[in-house]
């Protein structure tokens, strides 16, 4: 198993409506392709404009593969372009990570 845990940055005062583009043009395709997330979470405190999603997958072949599916859905394309023309994000910050061996989920 790995974990892709990603953070995002909006610009000030804009992720409320980050995250309603994302939930009505975004999620319903992504999730559909990539399945549910164990965590998609607003920063509560510290860095109050970011927030964070983790996705599991078996392998880096299923995430490569599920990935794939996503960038040549039309509709996340569409997503994507909506979501730069916005412009509410400033960053992004992608990490894989693995489990310990003594952890088990």
């Amino acid at each position: 198993m790995i974990l892709d845990h990603r953070t995002y940055t909006c610009r000030p005062g804009t992720i409320k409506k980050h995250l309603a583009l994302y939930e009505k043009h975004g999620w319903p395709i992504q999730s559909q392709h990539l399945g549910k997330p164990i965590v998609y979470a607003a920063t509560e405190t510290g860095d109050v404009n970011a927030y964070v999603h983790i996705w599991v997958y078996e392998n880096a072949t299923d995430r490569e593969a599920k990935r794939a599916a996503l960038q040549a859905d039309p509709a996340w394309v569409e997503y994507l372009k909506l979501s730069a023309e916005a412009g509410y994000l400033i960053s992004q910050r992608n990490q894989i990570l693995k489990p310990v061996p003594f952890f088990k989920a």
